[in-house]
């Protein structure tokens, strides 16, 4: 239903505006009507009948950019609260690491299948509405992935750790003398049923698998009609600003999300039980099922309220009709731009004509290639310096999160403030996306130069730089099918990957610690110490290991390494608004959220599924003997 703006404070700022706008191209000057008349229905807040004047305040950039960001944000803090807690559910429903790679690429596998259709058919129609619907998808994801606990409960395994079922005292520390016994050299042929995990049931990983999938749902609709609902009600010169803004906000989840995860860590699996342990054995098991919940909730007040923002927002309404009326009195009119409806004819002509852009293929091709490079380093980042600089899994997840946010964060900031204020035209833009592109690869290739030395001569390695776990110390002890437990030497010179690696063949206590003892590698070294363990000089034969790697001094490479990291996050973060605008200016204005999708789809395609994929075996075949 079509009606007139009221008179008002606010009909002064549009009268302004049409003035501002109401000149020919040659200049000359022409007389609009001061009531502009826009279409009420899809310029209004609200739901049903939940609209009114409260709500109508709310229809403009600002509140719109803050809420998508805030959307986000809390979007992209569910899939780091996945990932800081996917240790937790391998080790509750004994999920082997190849079935969890698996589950994390289902939601790239439904944006694959997914993303172009729906940003199509949706893109024509009520898009915050759209993306309300689809964020309640993620909603889905949420439950569906915290459900699997309430379904099958804690485990056997986590309440035989709590003070009220534990029926024999004695039964923690002998379980866990006989795990330490399984590391021990022993003449009995070990084979490799002893690795697999007994007991996996496979209905949680379906569970999750499509708790995955259909977060992929949620995902399209957001990405793809959000920033082109964005572009359609902003002004061009402040869209990239704004944009920025948006992405700055979003890119707080990822900490948010790791945040949520330690927190919620803490909490033992099962709250009203008390554990017999604490967070520092490897057993224990933490509330992974508790942040979803709170996520779930909050993801649902935010996609509610999406939900009331107007088809279009009554501004950009305003210019459209300015626009028209100006095209009408200069006698040129604008091209005709007839609704058609949705169809499948039509959708295959949209393809066809993105496909034969030149511009935003090549775009997306560099797109694909940047994230199909770059993805083993977003995932190995966090164990690459746990491994090689011997920081904590605490620091390392601290180190990738908040360390790269802040470089990460300056970056798009100013960007979106230096494109919104120069204006660069399209082809700096793409030059700039290249020059970013160069640095991310020297910068990837100085990591080769910038390793830890001394952490690779405590290690037995041989010259071609490959692991030596079997000698002829240890030959005898069959250590194939032993799993990753690194010991080192007495003197602190030496790591082993197991004390059966070791040759150690007892397990003995030395001033309250269990060490491994009668070492036949350590026995060609062997060196006579005071013992001090009764403050006698005795002679002893110092042949044993203690658990935990030797260690080392790298904290020089470290800061080196550091900075190249914060530096490649400042510069990746640069081009991002460069990206997008590149993106949706290079095809017409009614494709823009089909080109969001296609780009989408062409990088699930890949990059997001191949790349787990395809690394993951590269670094199955370098760390075999690792997990071992």
């Amino acid at each position: 239903m079509d009606s007139q703006l009221k008179n008002g404070p606010e009909k002064n700022n549009l009268e302004n505006e049409s003035e501002n706008s109401a000149f020919l191209a040659n200049g000359e000057q022409f007389s609009v009507s001061r009531q502009i008349s826009i279409n009420q229905k899809d310029t209004t807040c609200g739901v049903w009948c939940l609209k009114g004047n409260c709500l109508q305040k709310f229809a403009n950039k600002k509140a719109y950019v803050i809420l998508y960001g805030l959307l986000g944000c809390i979007f992209s803090a569910s899939f780091a609260y996945f990932n800081g807690t996917i240790t937790t559910l391998e080790k509750r429903f004994k999920i082997p690491s190849r079935t969890t790679g698996i589950i994390s690429v289902g939601n790239d596998l439904s944006q694959l299948l997914m993303s172009v259709i729906l940003s199509y058919y949706t893109g024509r129609g009520h898009r915050p509405r759209w993306m309300a619907l689809g964020m309640y998808t993620v909603v889905l994801f949420c439950i569906m992935t915290a459900l699997p606990h309430f379904l099958y409960g804690p485990g056997l395994d986590a309440l035989s750790l709590t003070k009220e079922f534990q029926l024999n005292d004695n039964s923690t520390s002998d379980s866990f003398l006989t795990e330490q016994s399984s590391f021990l050299c022993s003449s009995n042929h070990k084979n490799d049923t002893q690795c697999e995990e007994e007991g996996s049931n496979f209905s949680p990983q379906l569970i999750l698998f499509a708790a995955q999938f259909i977060s992929g749902i949620g995902g399209s609709l957001y990405y793809t009609l959000g920033v082109s609902y964005m572009d359609d009600n902003i002004k061009r010169s402040k869209t990239p600003a704004l944009f920025s803004f948006s992405y700055f906000i979003r890119m707080l989840g990822p900490a948010i999300g790791h945040g949520l995860a330690s927190i919620c860590l803490k909490v033992y699996i099962s709250p009203s039980l008390t554990p017999t342990i604490d967070t520092k054995d490897p057993r224990w098991l933490g509330a992974w099922w508790l942040g979803w919940i709170i996520l779930a909730l909050i993801l649902f007040i935010f996609a509610s309220l999406l939900a009331f923002f107007p088809k279009t927002l009554p501004r950009a309404a305003i210019r459209k009709e300015i626009k028209r009326q100006a095209s009408r009195i200069s006698n040129k009119p604008m091209e005709a731009e007839p609704e058609t409806l949705p169809s499948f004819k039509d959708m295959i002509k949209t393809f066809r004509r993105l496909a034969a852009n030149r511009t935003l293929m090549l775009n997306n091709f560099a797109a694909v290639f940047y994230f199909l490079g770059y993805m083993p380093y977003w995932i190995f980042l966090p164990k690459y310096i746990e491994t090689q600089y011997r920081q904590s899994a605490s620091a390392s997840s601290l180190i990738t999160g908040s360390a790269g946010l802040v470089f990460s964060a300056i970056g798009i900031l100013i960007s979106g403030l230096i494109i919104s204020k120069f204006k660069p035209r399209a082809r700096y833009l793409a030059a700039w996306n290249v020059i970013v592109g160069a640095v991310s690869v020297m910068g990837i290739i100085s990591y080769a130069y910038l390793g830890c030395e001394e952490n690779d001569n405590r290690a037995p390695v041989l010259p071609s730089g490959e692991l030596n776990p079997i000698s002829d110390c240890n030959s005898d002890c069959y250590c194939d099918y032993v799993k990753y437990n690194p010991v080192c030497s007495s003197d602190g010179t030496k790591t082993f990957v197991s004390a059966c690696h070791a040759g150690c063949k007892k397990l003995i206590g030395i001033n309250g610690t269990d060490v491994f003892a009668d070492c036949s590698c350590l026995r060609q070294e062997n060196k006579l110490v005071e013992n001090r363990v009764n403050d006698i000089n005795t002679p002893i034969n110092w042949d044993f290991v203690r658990p935990g790697s030797c260690s080392v001094d790298c904290f020089s490479q470290f800061y080196m390494f550091l900075c190249v990291v914060c530096l490649l996050k400042f510069s990746g973060a640069t081009g991002r608004a460069a990206n997008f605008l590149v993106t949706v200016r290079c095809v017409e204005e009614k494709d823009k959220s089909v080109a969001m999708g296609f780009g989408l789809m062409l990088m699930s395609l890949c990059a997001f599924v191949p790349s787990p994929i395809l690394f993951g075996i590269i670094m199955g075949k370098f760390q075999q003997q690792l997990v071992r």
